[in-house]
């Protein structure tokens, strides 16, 4: 059993690692809703972070929250969890409460002194939302201060006549309901059906299978134009007329190359001198982003190309996994970019691969055999879902600190937003 934590050393740490991980919610037409944030004050912490002082524990919360913010558009609420000590604390006041939503514990039990803390809190402009309800009596007390009930859906076993019921008990508060852990296209419809109107859990990213439906030829042109630049002897000049061709490529080429991030001394206002500047391989990053977001234009698929660029660099961060491996960073980027295309496009990944030359072992990781690259995909999910101790395994077990592996999570989120131009507005 671990000796108890040092509170300096705790603190410490704490102010110097701060990570969020984030998970979408989305409303009845499958826009963001928004977010929930899972944070970690340290990858290596051997215990709890658990103190007296509240500024300590409200800086986890104001940093972490900042980093997720950056990354969300106008309007989007965060979902933030609170156990019990961070609701005695006050910890919520560091937080805006027009963007931020209290997140009640399903382990927080409805004591005097948690209620006069979470009515304070309400009092105070915040949303509140109840966590894991399955229908539990002795959780009632907090259903009279609650916006939002999310309801636990595998919890209940995913038995219609079981969320039915629990939807009749709660009509009484009024409350806006969330269906939780909702993992495929029936149970959506049935919980929407029912009068659910946000949704969270892995449904956004199954296929929805729509018989007859083919991939375009257009989407397969894109796909192989993606693996085509992947390989280190492409044309640059080639490439160029391609952009040169699409209008929207050639807009959002100019809104990157002048953002103030790449450090471009002057307006660039042609497609050959964009090329030049930005060299071989940062013009098939940015191409590759470009081309999967338009795969799809719905909003849901919007988050799922978001999701699949952050896998793709995070994975292209990981160079000395990589380097043992014996496989490129642009294969570990194509990896990750390439995981979620059965989602986007609707369709089985084997039938999305058909006509995509890739590397048998990206392939086998992709389709879903059980390999080292699959491992490392395993990985990326875990750290989107906040599975932190299998995240604390899987990171040892390929050879990285902690430390390490946080920081590359988290620097290839700040790259996507950036990417990708989310968060410009809020600039």
């Amino acid at each position: 059993m671990p000796s108890k934590c040092n509170e300096r050393d705790e603190i410490t740490s704490a102010a110097e690692s701060v990570f969020v991980a984030r998970q979408p919610i989305f409303d009845v037409q499958q826009n963001v809703f928004g977010y929930e944030l899972l944070f970690r004050s340290s990858g290596e912490a051997a215990c709890a972070f658990v103190t007296d002082s509240d500024m300590a524990t409200t800086k986890v919360i104001a940093d972490g929250f900042l980093l997720a913010h950056a990354g969300m558009e106008p309007g989007q609420r965060a979902l933030i969890n609170f156990p019990r000590r961070l609701l005695l604390d006050d910890a919520a006041f560091a937080l805006p409460p027009d963007i931020a939503i209290v997140e009640i514990l399903e382990d927080v039990r409805p004591e005097p002194d948690v209620l006069h803390a979470i009515q304070a809190i309400k009092q105070s402009g915040f949303m509140l939302a109840m966590d894991d309800y399955m229908g539990e009596p002795e959780l009632e007390p907090f259903l009279q201060f609650v916006d939002i009930i999310k309801v636990d859906i595998l919890g209940l076993g995913g038995d219609p006549e079981r969320i039915r019921q629990t939807v009749e008990k709660l009509a009484k508060y009024g409350c806006t309901l969330l269906a939780e852990k909702v993992e495929d296209l029936e149970t959506f419809e049935l919980t929407k059906e029912l009068g659910f109107t946000l949704f969270q859990g892995f449904f956004f990213s199954k296929p929805e299978i729509i018989p007859g439906k083919k991939i375009s030829s257009s989407e397969i042109a894109k796909l192989q134009l993606l693996q085509e630049l992947g390989r280190p002897d492409f044309e640059v000049a080639k490439i160029g007329r391609i952009i040169q061709s699409d209008l929207s490529l050639s807009y959002r080429l100019f809104q990157y190359i002048n953002s103030a991030g790449l450090g471009v001394r002057y307006k660039v206002d042609s497609v050959s001198r964009a090329l030049t500047l930005l060299g071989q391989r940062q013009l098939a990053q940015w191409l590759r982003v470009a081309i999967m977001s338009d795969l799809s234009p719905s909003r849901k698929a919007a988050e799922v190309a978001f999701l699949s660029v952050h896998r793709g660099r995070f994975l292209e961060m990981l160079e000395g996994v990589a380097k043992s491996y014996g496989v490129s960073p642009d294969s570990m980027f194509l990896l990750g970019l390439f995981s979620l295309l059965d989602a986007l496009l609707g369709q089985p990944m084997d039938v999305v691969l058909k006509n995509v030359p890739l590397d048998d072992e990206v392939y086998a990781a992709l389709v879903g055999q059980d390999n080292r690259l699959k491992h490392l995909l395993d990985l990326s999910r875990a750290y989107e879902h906040g599975h932190w101790d299998y995240v604390r395994e899987a990171v040892h077990s390929v050879g990285l600190t902690q430390e390490h592996a946080d920081r590359c999570f988290v620097q290839a989120m700040a790259w996507t937003q950036d990417i990708l131009g989310r968060g410009r507005e809020e600039c």
